[in-house]
């Protein structure tokens, strides 16, 4: 098979999550990001696809799936809502890392609703003075015989106040990386609050809130892995989370393209249509090689990441560094080229835009990704 080819499962899979992408949520999209309405209904839908625990286990209710599959799935699925689709990633990735080191108690107890999505999974790691250095998180956990009590704040958290359960990396130890664990905290937890949901420029499909922890206990069975394993823990899903929001932003911005394409088609200026003007055909030639671009890198990685190959971490970080960029760079080219039209909401080009462009920032920022890309290549 040519190693540049899905092969006929996966077309059938990206298929099915297109289609899925164009009658269930396009849609809806721009009522979801006017309300503010996260559409649990529909990502229920998703989950009786198989989308609600992609690369979790079959054994443990998941869909058996690689990181490549994920990739092609949610590149799809951004191409109906980027919030959505990518708040639909951040449910996986939790998903996956309580698949990967909660106990079995614990994944009995959890995995089968969250693969149907009837309970969803948030992540928090961030806080309000430790974002791209995660590994100086305040947050604590103590323990006290069978439990824990966390004390801290973490912030940005992507569902918060509706996510049933949290990963939740807290600081058992000493300072940095090895004194840091994560939790499965539930929801409903006493002692946790949250703060109000953020006003912010795009992802507004999504709730985004603080998470404030006082005195919240929870049972020492909730740890995942062993104490000290917090950060390998989030930063291997780290991996497959930066995929999966390269995948998004690929996927909102050949949406972008396409409607560039049609309205330079159907659009007419100084005698004659914008296609054959040739300083756009340039611009559209090239958004389209720097999707194609973006494309090929994101699935290196995800083979890479599914192949456990050594390098994955770092094509990782090169997939999500030059998606995400050239994702944002593909839709607000598009916009320009819209005129004052791809302003109009109407046009669904400033949402395409606004979604898009937090993508640089979350899962590790896009200067991150240089640092981690940088350190390999000059070895220190």
């Amino acid at each position: 098979m040519n190693a540049f080819a899905l092969g006929a499962d996966r077309e059938a899979i990206r298929a099915m999550a297109l289609e899925f992408a164009a009658e269930r949520m396009a849609p809806l999209a721009g009522a979801w990001d006017r309300d503010r309405e996260l559409p649990v209904e529909t990502l229920r839908e998703a989950a009786s696809l198989g989308m609600g625990a992609i690369y979790v286990d079959e054994a443990q209710g998941g869909s058996g799936l690689g990181r490549l599959d994920a990739a092609v799935i949610f590149e799809a699925l951004a191409t109906g809502c980027p919030s959505v689709a990518a708040f639909l990633s951040i449910h996986n990735m939790a998903t996956w890392m309580i698949s990967r080191h909660a106990a079995a108690p614990l994944r009995e107890a959890w995995l089968p609703r969250l693969a149907s999505m009837e309970a969803i999974a948030a992540y928090a790691l961030t806080e309000p003075d430790a974002g791209s250095d995660a590994g100086s998180l305040r947050t604590r956990a103590t323990r006290n015989d069978e439990d824990y009590r966390l004390d801290g704040t973490k912030q940005f958290i992507s569902g918060g106040g509706i996510a049933d359960a949290y990963v939740v990396m807290a600081r058992t130890g000493g300072e940095g990386p090895s004194g840091i664990s994560a939790f499965l905290v539930p929801g409903d937890a006493a002692g946790l609050t949250f703060g109000a949901n953020e006003q912010k420029m795009g992802w507004n499909a999504q709730p985004t809130r603080a998470l404030i922890f006082e005195d919240c206990r929870i049972p020492a069975a909730n740890r995942l892995g062993e104490e000290g394993q917090g950060f390998a823990i989030a930063m291997a899903g780290l991996d497959g989370g930066r995929l999966n929001i390269a995948a998004c932003s690929l996927g909102g911005a050949s949406v972008a393209l396409d409607k560039a394409v049609a309205y330079m088609n159907e659009r007419r200026a100084f005698g004659k249509r914008l296609a054959e003007h040739q300083a756009l055909r340039f611009r559209i030639a090239d958004a389209a090689t720097d999707l194609e671009v973006g494309r090929s890198i994101l699935w290196r990685a995800a083979a890479a990441l599914d192949a456990g190959d050594a390098e994955a971490t770092t094509l990782c970080a090169m997939a999500k560094r030059v998606c995400t960029d050239k994702g944002f760079a593909i839709a607000n080219e598009a916009l320009q080229m819209h005129g004052g039209y791809g302003y109009l909401a109407d046009y669904g080009l400033e949402k395409i835009v606004r979604d898009l462009r937090v993508h640089q920032i979350l899962e590790g920022t896009n200067e991150i990704m240089r640092v981690i890309v940088a350190r390999q290549v000059l070895g220190r």
